[in-house]
């Protein structure tokens, strides 16, 4: 967290002089904003850094005819599975439900089974939630739309 620490400092003062109904909308706000921001990015394929997801491994020749028809993650940044939520200080992108354990799987790179009678499969890292400087921006620019509006 402690790359963080400058922003937090920067922005404590201003954040502080709001109500906490103030706040609570602010949270709500930038975590919508994130969240989109979250969804493009995994769109893209691309981790919080700006470099790309390492790709699937390819299939055995035995296996079923055809390609991969989907890309990677596609279900999962929807807004079904992807929460965002504002509290009175905090703004939190979520996964929800049991997609959380496979976006864990990806975002740590650990092992897991694809199906039960599978062997164990070590998952290379792929970061689906993280901050960017980009969303840095979006962060500062709502703070600072919203101290203008009040």
């Amino acid at each position: 967290m402690s790359e963080f620490k400058p922003f937090d400092d920067k922005l404590a003062g201003l954040i502080g002089a709001l109500s906490p109904a103030g706040r609570r909308k602010l949270a709500a706000e930038i975590a919508k904003e994130l969240r989109k921001s979250q969804q493009q990015r995994i769109k893209q394929q691309k981790a919080p850094d700006g470099s790309p997801y390492q790709a699937r491994k390819r299939q055995p020749l035995r296996a079923k005819n055809g390609r991969i028809k989907r890309a990677m993650f596609q279900k999962l940044r929807t807004s079904r599975y992807m929460k965002a939520s504002g509290r009175n200080d905090t703004a939190v992108v979520e996964f929800t439900g049991k997609v959380q354990r496979i976006a864990q799987i990806h975002q740590l790179g650990l092992k897991d089974r694809p199906s039960l009678h599978s062997r164990e499969v070590n998952y290379p890292e792929r970061k689906l939630l993280g901050i960017s400087n980009a969303d840095l921006n979006i962060i500062e620019h709502l703070l600072f739309k919203n101290m203008t509006r009040n």
